[in-house]
């Protein structure tokens, strides 16, 4: 959509917020904005949009199951996709808190994701989460659910929608993940990456996952990859 505020073409939040699709499209370049049509972005619920499937005679797409998986991993068995496709056998290592301490054995970092508790297969005072998975050192690192939360992180690989380039402190709305909420936050610029703080502190920030930005308005500024 053209953006009077900006005075260019935008991407903006669907009015499905709980299908909204702009996390995943913030590496689209902001001079092919205005080439690109969304054609579902006015609809609000998936069963408006099977009824003109339907109409059109789209029958697959009308009876379409729906799925919160990746499409093509058979089964949603990650760990055997990996293994086959990526060659990926994994590899036995330690579990061990942010200090060091050695609690038990995992058997390849590709069985975990950050904020994990269950599955672990080790006992403790508290319960345990994932908080980092150290490629380095083959170790899954665990701690209690209060050291998963942090307010800042840094950010690289930056496609900026809006502009060209950070030239100074901005304050907009992010969220780390897909099913995250929007946060407020103050983004600062810096050599080859940017800074982001959060006011209030954000659960599992993960490494590799994407930051997406915002503004008020739930047009996409831009986005990276966190640190």
């Amino acid at each position: 959509m053209f953006s009077e505020k900006y005075q260019q073409y935008v991407l903006k939040k669907a009015k499905a917020e709980k299908k909204d699709q702009t996390y995943f499209l913030y590496t689209i370049s902001k001079e092919k904005l205005n080439h690109i049509i969304f054609p579902l972005q006015d609809y609000c619920e998936k069963e408006e949009i099977k009824k003109l499937a339907e109409e059109k005679n789209l029958v697959t797409v009308a009876q379409k199951k729906e799925s919160q998986e990746i499409c093509f991993i058979p089964e949603d068995d990650y760990q055997n996709f990996l293994r086959t496709y990526g060659k990926y056998q994994g590899k036995k290592g330690k579990i061990v808190l942010s200090d060091g301490t050695v609690l038990g054995e995992h058997e390849g970092l590709m069985h975990y994701t950050i904020g994990q508790r269950k599955g672990l297969r080790i006992s403790y005072a508290k319960p345990l989460y994932v908080l980092a998975l150290n490629q380095k050192k083959n170790e899954v690192v665990v701690g209690t659910e209060d050291e998963l939360y942090q307010k800042e992180l840094y950010v690289t690989d930056v496609n900026w929608m809006i502009f060209d380039q950070l030239q100074e402190p901005l304050h907009c709305r992010a969220k780390v993940r897909y099913r995250a909420k929007e946060a407020e936050c103050m983004v600062y610029p810096e050599k080859e990456k940017i800074r982001v703080l959060f006011d209030v502190e954000q659960r599992a920030i993960t490494l590799g996952q994407s930051v997406v930005f915002y503004d008020e308005d739930g047009i996409v500024l831009g986005g990276g990859k966190i640190l």
